[in-house]
């Protein structure tokens, strides 16, 4: 066979999804976020998943919706911010006062959270205060 004749190479389509057409994991972008914000509650029920789920949620959507990428850092900057804040609260607790800080950090990571969720499902971006932006 020549080259003449032979069969056009197709280049394999690639769907472009317009942003509003968009359902990361068959929900609405809206109730996504709110979903990835809740997320961090899923140690409540099986451990180690309100840290897991959260990051697969973002990380498998993030390319495919600026507002599923801001929620997700916003989520992450704050798991690691809190983190860094219990770890410091642990050891002040030598000196007891670590207690009270303990206290005071589980309690913003469930209002931050749930206010987070709130903002989310009203399709507001939502940053949580006290949070070290890590990730950018």
């Amino acid at each position: 066979m020549s080259e003449e004749n032979a069969p056009p190479i197709e280049e394999p389509q690639v769907e472009i999804i317009p942003p509003n057409d968009f359902k990361p994991w068959g929900m609405g972008i809206n109730q996504f976020c709110t979903f990835m914000h809740l997320s961090q509650f899923a140690s409540f029920f099986v451990p180690v998943a309100g840290l897991v789920l959260p990051i697969v949620m973002w990380s498998t959507n993030k390319d495919k919706s600026e507002q599923v990428n801001e929620h997700g850092k916003s989520i992450l900057n704050w798991m690691i911010s809190s983190l860094i804040y219990y770890v410091a609260s642990m050891i002040l607790m030598l000196l007891l006062i670590g207690f009270v800080t303990i206290f005071a950090v589980a309690l913003c990571s469930i209002i931050f959270t749930i206010m987070g969720a709130i903002k989310a499902n009203d399709g507001k971006m939502y940053h949580y205060p006290l949070s070290i932006r890590f990730i950018k």
